[in-house]
């Protein structure tokens, strides 16, 4: 190995860094996020926009940043992303309140979005093509495996600091390290060259997905029936399907310019590569789900919630496992047999975690079967299938963007359909605790008056809950309302592994009817 070989091997050592740091407080905030809301005093649903923005601000950013790439080198635009990162975590860190560190959420998204592709368009610049499967593999999977470990982290964090905000303050001297080191070491690999930036379409896609997100939000929970048919929800999701297919129609137009796609219509008109896409989207909400975790086993296996981003780490160590072999298998079977197996050990694992977990020891088995199943996944496979599929000379990193778009809309509006299940299975807490005072002949004379307005305008706080379950006198009322609420908890939360186990399913599916087409 020469020296500039070694020089790319260290540039590539903290390229990998700022992709693990961006893709971190994707999942780190999961650990506390029941502490955030309390912090801010909102609800659960407010509160998963802490996530939701986070996401969507990095599926805009990821093509924006690769573009910017081009027009002025990656080390330039490298080093701008992670001086935004940096800043919008301290000033989440900082936030007085909820509008500031939704704002600056924001801010850490626009920096933090654009590092996978930059890294990625720095490994095809530098590396061999023999070498350059394995590293944007590597890639894939620090991705991946950041996501997961971001619970574990989070819980770390708040334990030895007692607050969230260090979480977020973590970020500031890895950035500045990161910054130093690459102006002092990254060589300029990319090529400038200039190009018009498909700012129309970025603002089509950003609206529409904000769209779609407002619409899963606005569904009432205790009246899906009726919301589901206001313009709220429906309307809002009829408009962001026609923004999509407005953003087609302006990239079909822009094909015969010489602006660069956002969502390049070359690509998207080859069958194989839009059903890549398509995968992508559901492995992005095969990432939205694991985000769940800590909370599921805080309010359904009753763990502490400072504890609760821990029992992340079966699923993690094992996501680190399955992109390891995930990898091996697609040299030597290639990208479809390694999705086949993924799919049917993701479904076997999250449908474990939906229907067969109400305790630690089914928990931990089908927790590490489904990070098996995940790791194979968000590595190397479908990276592979991607630019397999793109059947195009022109370079891997749009091919890769364009995937990594796709992704970042599923974790995006994830978590806002998975807030909803949760309340929704929240708001049948109320009717089944009524129902287990009649059946008891209980009157609710029996019934604090205070937890009755708990659980009507506050469903989600269990802690809440439980705390006032617990001052009821009768013995056998408080032992079956409690019985009720760990039912109803567990039902919120089964819809987000079944989502799950869906998703799984049809990427199986998928790659099953196309395996002549990605061949």
């Amino acid at each position: 190995m020469n020296l500039n070989q070694k020089k790319f091997d260290i540039v590539a050592l903290f390229l990998l860094i700022g992709v693990f740091m961006a893709a971190l407080d994707n999942g780190i905030i999961s650990a506390a996020l029941t502490t955030i809301n309390q912090s801010f005093e909102i609800s659960a649903q407010m509160g998963s926009w802490g996530i939701t923005i986070y996401t969507l601000g990095m599926a805009v950013t990821t093509p924006i940043a690769g573009k910017l790439a081009d027009m002025y080198g990656c080390k330039k635009i490298f080093v701008i992303e992670v001086i935004l990162f940096g800043l919008g975590s301290l000033l989440v860190a900082l936030s007085p309140n909820y509008t500031i560190f939704i704002i600056a959420r924001l801010i850490q998204s626009f920096g933090g979005g654009g590092l996978f592709v930059i890294a990625s368009s720095h490994i095809i610049a530098t590396y061999t093509k023999e070498k350059q499967g394995s590293m944007l593999g590597g890639l894939g999977a620090m991705n991946g495996i950041a996501s997961v470990l971001g619970p574990n982290i989070g819980s770390l964090l708040i334990n030895l600091s007692g607050t969230w905000h260090w979480l977020f303050l973590i970020n500031v001297p890895v950035a500045v390290m990161i910054v130093i080191f690459m102006i002092l070491k990254m060589p300029e690999t990319q090529e400038k060259v200039k190009t018009k930036i498909d700012k129309y379409a970025i603002i089509i896609f950003s609206f529409s997905t904000l769209l779609m997100m407002f619409a899963i939000n606005n569904i009432q929970t205790n009246n899906i029936a009726n919301s589901i048919l206001s313009f709220s929800v429906i309307g809002l999701f009829i408009l962001a399907i026609i923004g999509y297919g407005i953003l087609i129609l302006v990239e079909y137009k822009n094909e015969a310019t010489d602006i660069d796609a956002f969502l390049p219509f070359y690509l998207l008109k080859k069958p194989a590569f839009s059903v890549v896409l398509i995968m992508g989207v559901l492995s992005g909400m095969l990432i939205g789900s694991i985000i769940f975790i800590p909370s599921f086993v805080e309010n359904v296996l009753h763990v502490k919630a400072e504890n609760s981003g821990y029992w992340m780490t079966p699923l993690a160590l094992a996501s680190g496992v399955g992109a390891s072999m995930g990898g091996k298998i697609v040299d030597k079977k290639g990208p479809i047999f390694a999705l086949v197996i993924a799919s049917i050990i993701s479904i076997i694992g999250y449908g474990g975690l939906a229907f067969l977990t109400y305790s630690i020891t089914p928990f931990l088995i089908f927790s590490i079967i489904a990070g098996l199943g995940f790791g194979f996944t968000i590595g190397a496979p479908m990276t592979v299938l991607a630019t397999r599929s793109a059947h195009s000379d022109k370079n891997n990193s749009t091919v890769i963007g364009t995937l990594s778009v796709s992704r970042q809309v599923g974790i995006t509006i994830a978590p806002t359909m998975f807030t909803t299940f949760i309340q929704f299975g929240y708001s049948q807490m109320g009717s089944k605790i009524k129902e287990s005072i009649n059946s008891a002949h209980f009157g609710f004379k029996d019934i604090p008056v205070s937890l009755m307005k708990t659980m009507e305008h506050n469903s989600g706080n269990l802690t809440k809950i439980l705390e006032q379950v617990n001052q009821i006198s009768n013995d056998t009322l408080r032992h079956a309302i409690t019985n009720d609420i760990e039912d109803a908890t567990h039902l919120a939360y089964m819809p987000i592994f079944l989502t799950a186990v869906i998703a799984a399913f049809i990427i199986l599916l998928l790659v099953t009817l196309f395996s002549k087409e990605f061949k």
